[in-house]
């Protein structure tokens, strides 16, 4: 289930470090209002067995701002959504939403005009083609060829050995999380976005940066884990604004 949030601004632009970065604290500040205990597990230890955060979220999107070259436009009319495939985490963003006039995005202020539910796809053919409107990040192993491990931070790009492989680990390891069924595969990419790199905050508050691309890509598996990832992301830091799938 997705949150969208329609929006208005009198900003003008985004500065590149606030694109995603904002949205997490965002989020967490919602759940304080509703479900303090949930978003405190949540922020301290994820979610067993791999301690992984089950929501995600978009960058704010301004389609009539226009494009202008070394900023990230906004301005009037735009949209931001977030989604869970936990029903509690859903409907605890939902119930926060309704009664907040203002989202505080960094420094920059956004007036919410609406607040929707969003369904998933019933996606009962159990395939789905999904196009990410962020960049999906995945880590490599980084080891060479003699399976030594040269650095921890192996981020992988579509296209490079390893990505097809963790992608799917991804996957599996999604639907393990919520229990449903893990016969979920990577049928083929069909296409690649330019490599971005994107300014995140962590569970420390430690900054940094995670690059990435966007891509489009076909996936099979059951109705239920489709359904789960189209409300989730795909890749790694999803609760950090990356890979975030179009509706």
């Amino acid at each position: 289930m997705r949150i969208r949030v329609a929006v208005h601004t009198e900003a003008r632009e985004l500065a590149w470090e606030s694109v995603v970065r904002p949205g997490r604290a965002l989020v967490y500040s919602l759940l304080e209002h509703v479900a303090p205990e949930l978003g405190s597990e949540l922020h301290s230890q994820g979610w067993k067995p791999y301690g992984m955060v089950p929501f995600g979220y978009s960058a704010p999107v301004f389609a009539q701002s226009g494009r202008r070259r070394g900023v990230y436009a906004v301005g009037g009319r735009g949209v931001w959504e977030l989604g869970s495939p936990v029903p509690r985490l859903a409907e605890a963003f939902g119930a926060a939403l309704s009664g907040i006039p203002v989202l505080a995005w960094g420094a920059t202020a956004f007036i919410v005009d609406a607040v929707q539910v969003v369904e998933p796809p019933s996606f009962s053919a159990g395939r789905g083609r999904f196009r990410t409107s962020t960049p999906i990040v995945l880590k490599g192993s980084g080891r060479d060829e003699a399976g030594v491990r040269h650095t921890r931070q192996a981020w992988l790009l579509p296209g490079e050995p390893e990505w097809d492989v963790a992608f799917e680990h991804n996957l599996r390891r999604k639907a393990e999380t919520l229990g449903v069924d893990q016969d979920v595969a990577l049928e083929r990419v069909t296409w690649i976005g330019p490599k971005r790199s994107f300014a995140v905050a962590g569970r420390t508050g430690a900054g940094g940066h995670k690059p990435g691309a966007c891509v489009e890509v076909e996936i099979s598996g059951a109705p239920e884990v489709l359904q789960a990832v189209w409300s989730w992301g795909l890749g790694q830091a999803n609760s950090t604004g990356f890979g975030w799938v179009i509706a």
